[in-house]
């Protein structure tokens, strides 16, 4: 289904160029356009640029879920509120340290959450604790109690997966 919305978009531009072609070129298809246009073309367009620039776009926008993250082996799996919440600050509080794939993260300073290693929910809790390893480059308790708690699980939940 998902080809088909990528497709429909480009089988109307082959259309609009088609259109033109057969009009003898842009001068002539625009000529045609604005003087021989009737009621039903006029509709018959309306109607296909709904379609394309509202309807596909809601859509596809309605058809995502809530899932625990981008990458194929988590786009069925669904959060528990705790994590979801604890997806919610890792985006606003870690994100932009941190690469986690799970969200697109692609942070800059801090280590890649997906390849140092099984993160449990302690480590993520003594990391945060701490400060990372306790070597000053993370701010220590930049989360504090169920914050941290709801970090914690979401990110055990889904580094490295």
């Amino acid at each position: 289904m998902t080809v088909l919305w990528f497709l429909i978009p480009w089988v109307l531009v082959g259309i609009g160029v088609l259109f033109v072609g057969f009009s003898g070129g842009p001068g002539k298809a625009r000529q045609a356009y604005l003087t021989r246009a009737n009621r039903t073309f006029t509709i018959t367009m309306l109607i296909i640029y709904l379609g394309v620039g509202v309807a596909v776009p809601a859509i596809i926008l309605t058809s995502r879920t809530d899932a625990a993250g981008a990458t194929d082996n988590l786009r069925a799996v669904h959060l528990s509120s705790q994590e979801q919440s604890g997806k919610t600050l890792f985006r606003a509080t870690c994100a932009s340290c941190h690469t986690l794939a799970a969200i697109n993260a692609r942070g800059v300073t801090g280590p890649d959450l997906d390849r140092i290693g099984t993160m449990t929910k302690a480590r993520v809790l003594s990391a945060i604790k701490v400060g990372g390893t306790g070597q000053g480059r993370m701010p220590a308790g930049l989360l504090q109690g169920t914050d941290a708690a709801e970090v914690a699980a979401y990110v055990s939940a889904v580094a490295g997966k």
